[in-house]
């Protein structure tokens, strides 16, 4: 069921992807970022056919992918690159999917918007839409640098190539554009993903750790402090909730200590029992 979930999610990607590109993008010729982008600066600047690049750079980050990434990941990228070339031509026979707007902006924003989801779901699924998203991916894994970065930051500078010999305004649009589909992206990457880091000061730590546990049914850890004016030792609480979760314990620190003193702050991802794996009762 897994497998056919995440098979479902990246047919879902592409198709969104796709859509983007016929409702938006072919249809105001704007350009974008991506192996094609690659490929057109190539014809320019060396004459190389754009489907030559193209073709060249995807099977080159296919085995790369497939390299460090591991067989199941290059695997559904397969299918990717199938499924997209494919649904791409459906969708371009539908004529009223091309006559959505002549707005340059909106479509930008659009197909922006559209992208970011599209990719965003095939990533969060273990897959890649192929080429220039594979990059991000392995320098994720090696160094934990954020997909969404390496993503802006290649798009970016393939635009930037497209700039010395297309129309201005268009590189303009289409810089607008990779920015507006690399925070989408980095929503959809962290959703689910982050939580918030609570910090409790009080005198009454004891009563509101239990309170916590039992309550909450989230752990909590015990950090040794002392206070900068009078320099009383003392205990804060640290513990890790959902967004759901922060009113309620909220209730239960004010319900025990109503002066207790709370630091809240989002973290972008939590590992460990609770979160990404099973919780365990002692």
């Amino acid at each position: 069921m897994k497998r056919l979930q995440n098979l479902l999610l990246i047919l879902l990607g592409n198709t969104i992807y796709c859509l983007a590109v016929v409702m938006f993008i072919l249809p105001n010729q704007l350009i974008t970022g991506g192996t094609t982008g690659l490929g057109l600066f190539f014809n320019h600047s060396f004459s190389i056919p754009v489907e030559y690049t193209v073709g060249i750079f995807n099977i080159i980050m296919f085995l790369l992918g497939a390299l460090i990434l591991g067989i199941p990941f290059a695997l559904t990228t397969l299918i990717s690159t199938f499924y997209y070339p494919i649904i791409l031509g459906v969708l371009q026979k539908i004529p009223t999917l091309q006559n959505m707007t002549t707005d340059p902006m909106l479509s930008s924003v659009m197909g922006g918007i559209m992208i970011g989801f599209g990719i965003g779901i095939v990533i969060r699924a273990g897959a890649s839409t192929g080429g220039i998203d594979i990059p991000p991916l392995i320098l994720n894994k090696k160094f934990r640098i954020p997909v969404s970065v390496t993503l802006y930051a290649l798009d970016f500078t393939i635009l930037i190539l497209q700039m010395f010999y297309t129309n201005k305004e268009k590189v303009l649009y289409g810089i607008f554009m990779v920015l507006t589909y690399t925070i989408v992206l980095d929503r959809i990457l962290l959703m689910g993903k982050s939580q918030t880091q609570v910090k409790i000061i009080s005198k009454e730590y004891e009563k509101i750790n239990c309170a916590i546990q039992t309550n909450l049914d989230r752990g909590t850890t015990l950090l040794h402090m002392e206070s900068g004016y009078l320099h009383k030792d003392s205990f804060a609480i640290l513990t890790i909730v959902s967004s759901r979760e922060l009113n309620k314990l909220n209730e239960i620190v004010m319900g025990i200590d109503k002066n207790a003193f709370m630091i809240i702050n989002q973290v972008n991802e939590v590992h460990g029992h609770g979160f990404t794996t099973e919780k365990l009762h002692l």
